[in-house]
């Protein structure tokens, strides 16, 4: 018996959400009394530091055909190796790659799931863990009876903690099935913080009123080191790429700061940013209802607030 973590990459290389579904793991493992494994699939590098972050044991499968994520490859790449290593147990990021492979790994291993927790279970008799439903309103709390268990980590619910040193990568071998998809190019946003692990998010909304006005949003993000995100009618009027929009329809965060700027706060907008720990609002309509999730509202005109919040930012960290 063992827990068994997907390391997922993204051109080989790990982000946060890889680290705290390894530290994740190992708590979980040690709960469990016994080892984490980690697994990495294709090429990677730096895969020596998940031992830093949890992992007993690094493992490596190595296929050129593993290079590019495929969700049935992966599928029985990973079922491969839980046989291998006795997993009652597999861990994923709730990321769209985990999102993918959580119903075929349940399926192909008759286990039961749950996607997007956000605690450890509680193995005490039984196996319980819970997760937020009604667009986080709510938690609940679900039973996995069967033998084996699949479930995917919540991005930023756990948090990474270092609790143990650079491992030895051992490289196994499985069959690879061959693929049935070509792929012919592959897009991924680089430069930035992908917005499911962002601890920082600057949003803002139809109150901007066209893209050429979108400057002073990235000069916040730039001073603050944090991610750009947008509301859904932005994206959709091109203003901002797709994959900014966050929301009920786009991508639900949990950072530690949200700042929402000329967005009116559409009960769609609030289920997907209302686990953030800190709502900053910025709107000149006192009555905007995203004022009623805020932690901290500012009533004024977003072109002159914004610039002169800006300035005091810079101010403040070349004076720390």
């Amino acid at each position: 018996m063992s827990v068994l973590v997907f390391a997922e990459t993204i051109k080989g290389k790990f982000k946060k959400a890889t680290f705290e579904a390894v530290t994740y793991g190992r708590k979980l493992a040690d709960a469990l009394s016994t080892d984490c494994i980690a697994l990495c699939l294709g090429d990677v590098t730096g895969a020596e530091d998940l031992g830093i972050y949890g992992a007993s044991k690094i493992l490596n499968v190595k296929d050129d055909a593993l290079n590019h994520f495929d969700s049935q490859i992966y599928t029985s790449v990973i079922a491969q190796v839980a046989g291998q290593t006795s997993s009652d147990v597999i861990v994923l990021s709730h990321s769209a790659n985990g999102k993918s492979l959580i119903g075929r790994l349940s399926v192909k291993m008759n286990a039961g799931s749950v996607s997007g927790v956000n605690a450890l279970p509680n193995v005490d008799g039984s196996f319980s863990v819970s997760k937020g439903v009604f667009s986080g309103k709510a938690f609940a709390t679900y039973e996995i009876i069967t033998a084996q268990k699949v479930i995917s980590l919540m991005g930023n619910s756990f948090g990474v903690q270092e609790l143990g040193s650079a491992g030895t990568v051992e490289t196994i071998s499985a069959d690879v099935p061959a693929s049935r998809l070509t792929v012919t190019e592959v897009q991924v946003s680089e430069g930035t913080v992908p917005l499911p692990e962002a601890e920082l998010v600057v949003s803002a909304g139809r109150g901007m009123k066209g893209p050429e006005n979108w400057g002073i949003i990235e000069e916040m993000a730039d001073i603050l080191g944090a991610t750009t995100a947008c509301s859904r009618p932005v994206a959709d009027s091109d203003w901002r790429p797709h994959h900014e929009h966050v929301g009920q329809t786009g991508i639900a965060i949990r950072p530690n700061l949200y700042i929402a700027i000329g967005i009116s706060g559409a009960i769609q907008h609030l289920a997907g940013v209302n686990n953030s720990k800190v709502i900053v609002v910025i709107n000149k309509d006192p009555e905007a209802p995203f004022f009623k999730a805020a932690t901290y509202g500012i009533v004024g005109d977003l072109f002159d607030v914004v610039p002169r919040l800006n300035d005091a930012l810079r101010k403040f960290k070349a004076e720390a």
